[in-house]
């Protein structure tokens, strides 16, 4: 058996590996480092969900947002950015569609816009549990005060997502204006656990003056947060950042972490993102066999997905949410693995 192989069997059994093994896996130069991490984390992944693949219905609702943050196409800073943003009967149609394509998830995402204040967040929320009290409602709209959170989970919202995007302070300082700060970022994901919500977070893979100690310390945040949902996907040039000239990550070590990620948080929902498929064409098929369990077609009007520009080159955008739903379907199903119509919670007690 190589070294390679003792190391990641020890992972899949331990959930945890010393610093020095942990970032000899990161860095492993070995040509079936993925291909073994991959297999491990399939197995694992079988044991607490079986085959199952969660879907969530994305609704991209602004893509306004105050930031500034380096790598980001929607920033404030991008004056060719084409801002939109969806009114609360818009929002409740793109559900009400969902829900009759078998969506039991609705993840509102946006930039972070002062225009949606709480009162009008916690309007949307109420009206989406009223019209699906079955589902789950999921939030991504960035950093707040616990009194914000606190009053969308009362409106009915279940779910946070809010990547911490690198644990590293200096490395989060190249990422982002000296206004944002890694410690606000933290304090928020704590915030939403101890309010009780499934919290995600994760972080991006082959980000700018990204070194293999800031992905060590990105899982070791991870193993102290405890979240229910780890989304990562590779780094993503835009052209009209301050990054234009970065390399993009690559889906090689996009798909090493996330094996890496399902290893060390078995009972994790982990996504195959929609950036993993811009970065490679079979890239979510390869993320469901590293260990992704959750895929995220676009419910958002066909209207303005090329507007909800993060990145360059998003796949989707021209495809409406039954063709999105019935695609990923088939890919899913080639792949191995089936779609399932329900909530798809945690499954944190499964052995």
């Amino acid at each position: 058996m190589s070294t390679m192989q003792t190391v990641i069997e020890k992972l899949a059994q331990e959930h945890n590996l010393p610093d020095g093994e942990l970032l000899q896996l990161i860095t492993s130069t070995e040509a079936d480092t993925n291909q073994l991490l991959a297999a491990a984390a399939d197995k694992i992944r079988q044991q607490y969900y079986g085959k199952k693949v969660y879907i969530r219905g994305l609704i991209e609702f602004t893509n306004y947002c105050k930031n500034n943050c380096y790598y980001c196409g929607i920033r404030a800073g991008n004056a060719h950015a084409q801002r939109y943003r969806l009114s609360k009967e818009q929002i409740l149609d793109c559900c009400a569609e969902g829900y009759k394509l078998g969506f039991r998830t609705f993840v509102l995402q946006g930039g972070e816009d002062p225009y949606f204040t709480d009162e009008r967040i916690c309007e949307i929320v109420a009206a989406i549990r009223k019209q699906h009290p079955d589902c789950a409602i999921t939030l991504s709209i960035g950093e707040k005060e616990k009194a914000s959170y606190q009053a969308y989970f009362e409106a009915g919202a279940n779910r946070y997502l809010l990547r911490h995007e690198t644990a590293s302070e200096e490395h989060y300082a190249k990422l982002h204006p000296a206004s944002m700060s890694l410690a606000n970022r933290k304090r928020c994901l704590f915030d939403l656990k101890e309010i009780g919500y499934q919290v995600g977070s994760g972080f991006m893979v082959g980000s700018p003056y990204q070194t293999p100690q800031n992905l060590l310390a990105d899982l070791r945040f991870l193993q102290e947060l405890q979240p229910d949902m780890i989304g990562i996907g590779p780094y993503i040039t835009h052209e009209q950042t301050p990054f234009a000239d970065k390399k993009s990550g690559t889906a090689e070590q996009t798909l090493r972490m996330l094996s890496i990620l399902r290893l060390m948080f078995p009972y994790a929902l982990l996504p195959s993102t929609t950036a993993l498929g811009t970065i490679h064409p079979n890239g979510r098929e390869l993320g469901l066999k590293a260990g992704g369990n959750v895929v995220m077609p676009n419910l958002s009007p066909v209207n303005v997905r090329k507007l909800y520009e993060l990145y360059e080159n998003k796949i989707c955008t021209g495809e409406e949410a039954a063709q999105c739903r019935g695609c990923l379907e088939a890919r899913v199903r080639m792949a191995g693995y089936e779609i399932v119509t329900d909530r798809g919670d945690v499954a944190r007690n499964m052995i």
